[in-house]
């Protein structure tokens, strides 16, 4: 029963919690966050069977669940996943645990509701990556934002009603115009075959034409962009971020940006892969009445914007004086990055970019952490405020240290895997996108060593720092798991490859047919053949 249920079991564990703490007294503020603290943590126990039991050898979805819903129209309960939603979901469910445990003195006002609004977006979060019905996914997608809401508008910070409005606006937006495109797949599939359904397996089976292709890419594409968020849809961020009580950027920044990227993951590049292709490309002048004469391709389009995430944000997160507000531009640039792998449409490009999601969910998670764990002392993140914490909290120093070298990219660190990844398969799709992969990596390596530098380093000139306390235990139990991660990853990261492996391999083929097969024939060139493939894109994959 549980093995044939696990994926129900493990999206639903938080919400079952979340139902039992309307029961418990408000008053009673530390049995809510002890039994909010179990549950989530049991949250997480229950996914691990999900590592253990998943072949990494089997094609297509795993753990299926499916029901009739609303056969009306076609809608089921459907639940499924690959490697990909994998590596997601342990993500989801360790990172969930971690920001529910950092909040334990962070949250004294209305500590009940908040603790079921954070079990509550847990389940939201899962429920996305779970599902393969479209009708399914939109209900999850949608109710993760209600939560999110919250914890902003109300847990937030001065300007918390702003940020979490402009924060639901934003994204309601991208949901609806992706509706619109759930929709016209829906009635053009009911067209062609006569049968009412939202699976998503069934409808990536459609051949459709490229208008239709450019057209629905479009409309998930504004979706998925602003939830990532892509320049210049990413003006929402920052003041989510810098407004959001400790745990809700935890959150915002370590799984609910990846509902951007892995929605281009499973549906843009495998159902619209036409759209997606140099050969696709849209003439201006039809909308202009001849005016204007380019021709652009999607890819191009989403690559250009992807290049400039990546400057764009480590630029502007060079120049901020508030620390959270840094982390937050910097996710625009990192982000960006993962989004320049994805379209390199090649096995290290996108192999590269879900695994950098997963580093940045816990490199990114870890320096939010940070950042809420010395404004519990101090009450300021402003960067001018601090200088000389090393000599007063060593322990804290060396974790923040070990996780700027991981957000930088070091090696043996798990950003170091990712970026280079990622880098090969820029440099095999062109060459000039790697290199302004690169530049943005120098730049990141800049603002990141600079607030380092800056909080850790020189003399204490800040009376109010001198007596600061280093981590506690339980401090130091949110960030230490962080820390074994990134040098996990960064040693060792085999395992990730293998869970990502087929479902790359699959979307590759579906955007680039006859890809293997090419790189087969390409590599039993001679030697000195070597410029004409580099010519013809057609270089050896970089074996993980």
């Amino acid at each position: 029963m549980f093995h044939n249920h696990l994926l129900s079991v493990v999206a639903y564990t938080p919400m079952v919690g979340a139902l039992l703490l309307l029961f418990v007294n408000k008053e009673s503020k530390n049995f809510i966050r002890w039994f909010a603290n179990i549950v989530a943590g049991v949250g997480f126990l229950v996914s691990l069977p999900l590592l253990t039991r998943f072949d990494v050898n089997a094609e297509g979805f795993q753990f299926i669940e499916r029901a009739s819903w609303i056969p009306a129209i076609g809608v089921e309960y459907y639940f499924g996943i690959d490697g990909i939603s994998l590596l997601l979901i342990i993500l989801t469910t360790g990172l969930g645990f971690l920001a529910v445990l950092s909040s334990w003195t962070a949250i004294e006002e209305r500590v009940k509701e908040y603790y079921i609004f954070m079990l509550l977006l847990q389940t939201g979060m899962l429920g996305v990556f779970m599902s393969l019905d479209f009708f399914l996914f939109y209900v999850f997608w949608e109710v993760m934002l209600v939560p999110m809401y919250f914890l902003i508008g109300v847990w937030g910070g001065p300007r918390k009603l702003y940020a979490a409005i402009k924060f639901f606006l934003y994204t309601l937006l991208g949901s609806v115009v992706m509706l619109l495109g759930i929709l016209a797949l829906y009635f053009y599939n009911y067209k062609m075959t006569g049968v009412l359904t939202f699976s998503i397996p069934e409808l990536q089976k459609l051949a459709l034409p490229w208008s239709y292709q450019f057209w629905l890419f479009l409309a998930f594409f504004i979706g998925f962009a602003i939830k990532v968020p892509m320049f210049p849809f990413h003006t929402w961020l920052p003041d989510a971020h810098v407004e959001a009580p400790t745990a809700g950027s935890v959150i915002l920044a370590g799984v609910l940006l990846k509902m951007g990227t892995y929605g281009f993951v499973r549906f843009s590049l495998p159902m619209f892969p036409d759209a997606v292709k140099d050969t696709a490309s849209l003439n201006l002048s039809h909308f202009t009445f001849g005016l204007i004469h380019y021709r652009f391709g999607l890819l191009q389009l989403v690559v250009f914007l992807s290049i400039v995430g990546i400057i764009y944000g480590a630029l502007v997160a060079m120049m901020q004086k508030d620390a959270k507000k840094l982390v937050a531009y910097s996710s625009v640039s990192h982000l960006g990055f993962c989004m320049l792998g994805l379209f390199a449409l090649n096995p290290n490009g996108i192999s590269g970019s879900i695994i950098q999601q997963i580093n940045h969910g816990i490199s990114t998670g870890a320096l939010f952490l940070i950042v809420g764990i010395i404004y519990e002392r101090r009450h300021t993140r402003e960067i001018s405020e601090y200088g000389g914490l090393s000599h007063v909290m060593p322990t804290f120093a060396t974790l923040f240290l070990i996780i700027t070298m991981s957000s930088i990219g070091l090696p043996l660190l798990n950003g170091f895997i990712g970026e280079f990844t990622i880098l090969a398969g820029a440099f095999q799709r062109r060459i000039s996108w790697g290199v302004y992969g690169c530049v943005g990596i120098v730049l990141g390596a800049a603002y990141m060593l600079w607030l380092y530098q800056r909080m850790m380093f020189g003399q204490i000139t800040n009376p109010k720092n001198e007596k600061l306390k280093d981590l506690n235990l339980r401090e130091f139990a949110t960030l230490f798991p962080l820390v074994i991660m990134a040098f996990w990853i960064g040693i060792y990261p085999k395992p990730i490859f293998r869970y990502i492996e087929k479902p790359v391999n699959q979307i590759v083929e579906k955007v680039q047919p006859g890809f293997f097969s090419r790189q087969q024939q390409a590599s039993q060139l001679p030697t000195a053949d070597w410029r004409l493939r580099m010519a013809q894109g057609r270089t050896p994959a970089t074996k993980q």
